[in-house]
């Protein structure tokens, strides 16, 4: 009996951001059917835009529970930025700054390691390089981060930047000294 209730379908709210260009809305809809999702309603606030510059994208969807989290990663994997996800809300905004030798040690992967960070994603990154990519650069990276995952966040940016020998400018965190 509890199989079947576990296997009842559900609905689900996720709500996205989307760069306002020709075909990304259609890039996003396309691994919710592709996991199974059932679109229910789909609000556009093309008019809106986040601080970020993009478009704000609500979907209300259907599924069963165990194809949820396939959905998500499946948006994620296609460069989508998911701001919720069900109950997971990643609204907390965290900027840092990374200086160092970024490009020699492989920005691709230290981006790669903060996002394998459960509570993160790197939302957008800037990049400044003044004397060449072979020298000291610095990089402004947005996290969006669940409400609880600041620290987790943060520990993982700082183990990265110690092992590739970067500086970590963070910013100060609720109850920290």
């Amino acid at each position: 009996m509890a199989a079947d209730v576990d296997a009842a379908v559900r609905a689900y709210t996720v709500r996205l951001e989307l760069v306002d260009e020709p075909g990304e809305l259609l890039r996003a809809l396309e691994p919710i059917s592709e996991n199974g999702g059932n679109l229910l309603s789909i609000y556009h606030e093309r008019g809106n835009l986040t601080p970020r510059g993009n478009i704000p994208v609500e979907v209300d969807l259907e599924c069963r529970p165990d194809r949820f989290d396939d959905i998500v990663d499946a948006l994620r994997d296609a460069g989508v930025t998911v701001i919720q996800a069900g109950e997971d809300a990643y609204t907390e905004q965290v900027t840092v700054l990374l200086v160092g030798h970024l490009v020699d040690t492989d920005l691709s992967d230290t981006l790669s390691r903060v996002e394998a960070c459960a509570a993160a994603s790197v939302t957008d990154l800037s990049l400044d390089a003044p004397e060449g990519t072979d020298d000291v650069s610095s990089a402004r990276v947005h996290l969006a981060v669940e409400s609880d995952g600041v620290v987790e966040a943060l520990e993982t940016v700082r183990a990265v930047a110690d092992e590739k020998d970067l500086q970590v400018v963070e910013p100060l965190v609720e109850g920290s000294a």
